[in-house]
């Protein structure tokens, strides 16, 4: 056991060390290797040291380099050091974070980092936590909460009689609004095609003028930051006018929340911690490895409710079981691995991590626009859309600068006009990453440009 993990941790610090020089997505030769690994279920035992060199020699390659600083699709970080770190000891310690009883550690880790969340966050105090996959589990426990609440009002027990004749509850959405909590809305029995829509402004943020009637049983879904443009729904304007209604507001904040955490950034976000939920990830701006999303309820009790479990053989804790706040019942500790991120930052080194992300993507729009490119949005946190010309060009500059393999970044469709996303999320990423990529973009731009117009 001790070689094979040392000589894997030597695999994985080479890996990481290659990332520099590598192409941010694979060759098309390490994806042809990918069928070394079609091969029929064996009949033997095979020596642990064999399976993994295999998973190296083949896998490694096949890797998309989201891990390193020029990766700039979609909106992905990386990992921080002490947060890879504590993924490898947590993976080695093998814990079930379910239980108190199964897992002091995880729990008390999880007890230390909700309040660090709350803290930096800027949201209540008091709000129940739970540690779950990803924002859409997170969108799903807020929303889950908001249903028990919202039919618990009018009598309705809704985890013991589930929906069958319940009274109707509203949804509320954006017409930008994400497929993740749409996905959530599916999985809880609301149906996607159910909501109403309120219409947005050019930046994706959802117009508090043209609200519909609300009323208490109304679940008002808002958005901090559009996956787009990064743009943040007025939440002081829409929230006022939801709670005078008795509604409740859930707040999608996958990577836009953390814009509370960062001063210059903290007023994009105003009047979002008067929300009643909120779903954030963890590993996107925070950089904790894959997977972490975090749910939080500004009173425990209605997410206890939607959650929790009870069994004969089960031993209860006087403090927080972790399970009784998430979907999960078995699951692994990724609470530790955000504790390690919160620790090793503190509050100065996350400030840093969003504002230095948010310059990063404000020096990309700045460079591309002086190259003679259109910023399509407000570059108001990390996100920007860049058109090159027409559709069938901005697409092709797309292909383009993913096989030139410098950067990566995806492409989108923008209120009917195709776009380049650029991302910035990572850690990892430099000035010196920003440069190499923005002369990269402009290169091949250009040449696609003169490629093209040369044509016949």
């Amino acid at each position: 056991m001790e070689h094979l993990l040392k000589s894997t941790a030597e695999r994985a610090i080479g890996y990481l060390d290659s990332l520099e020089n590598r192409k941010a997505a694979p060759t098309s030769q390490a994806l042809q290797a990918l069928a070394r690994l079609d091969e029929a279920f064996p009949d033997q035992s095979t020596d642990a040291e064999t399976v993994i060199s295999l998973l190296d020699e083949v896998g490694s390659p096949a890797t998309v380099a989201t891990a390193g600083p020029r990766y700039f699709g979609f909106v992905i970080g990386g990992s921080l050091p002490a947060a890879l770190a504590a993924n490898w000891l947590a993976g080695a310690w093998d814990q079930n974070a379910a239980l108190v009883a199964l897992s002091p550690i995880a729990a008390k880790l999880e007890q230390v980092a909700m309040r660090w969340l709350l803290d930096v966050l800027q949201l209540p105090a008091g709000c129940g936590v739970g540690f779950v996959t990803c924002a859409t589990q997170a969108n799903l426990s807020g929303l889950a909460a908001a249903r028990h609440a919202l039919l618990a009002r009018r009598g309705w027990n809704v985890e013991a009689q589930g929906l069958f004749g319940a009274p109707p509850i509203t949804v509320v959405v954006g017409d930008e609004v994400h497929v993740s909590v749409l996905k959530a809305l599916t999985m809880l029995g609301f149906g996607r095609e159910r909501v109403v829509r309120v219409p947005v402004d050019g930046q994706g943020r959802m117009r508090a003028d043209a609200l519909p009637p609300l009323d208490s049983n109304t679940i008002v879904c808002i958005q901090a930051g559009n996956v787009n443009t990064g743009a943040i729904d007025p939440a002081s304007a829409i929230i006022s006018q939801a709670k005078a209604a008795g509604a409740w507001v859930h707040v999608d904040g996958a990577f836009g929340l953390w814009a509370a955490v960062a001063p210059d950034r903290a007023h994009l976000v105003n009047g979002v911690a008067d929300a009643d939920s909120w779903a954030t990830d963890g590993h996107k701006w925070l950089n904790v490895p894959y997977d972490s999303g975090i749910v939080f309820v500004r009173d425990p009790q209605h997410l206890h409710a939607a959650m929790a479990i009870n069994a004969a053989y089960l031993v209860e804790s006087e403090t927080r079981d972790p399970t009784h706040y998430t979907p999960d019942f078995s699951r692994r500790a990724r609470g530790v691995e955000v504790w390690a991120a919160l620790r090793s930052l503190g509050r100065e080194g996350l400030e840093h991590l969003v504002e230095r992300t948010c310059r990063y993507a404000a020096r990309f729009a700045a460079g591309l626009q002086k190259a003679g490119y259109e910023v399509l949005n407000e570059v108001v946190l990390n996100q920007v859309l860049i058109s090159f010309g027409d559709d069938e060009t901005t697409r092709r500059v797309i292909a383009a600068i993913q096989e030139d393999g410098t950067c990566w970044c995806g492409g989108t469709v923008w209120q009917g006009k195709a776009a380049m996303r650029i991302s910035v999320s990572s850690w990892a990423t430099t000035d010196k990453d920003v440069e190499i990529s923005l002369e990269a973009m402009i290169r091949v731009a250009a040449s696609v440009s003169e490629r093209y117009t040369a044509q016949p």
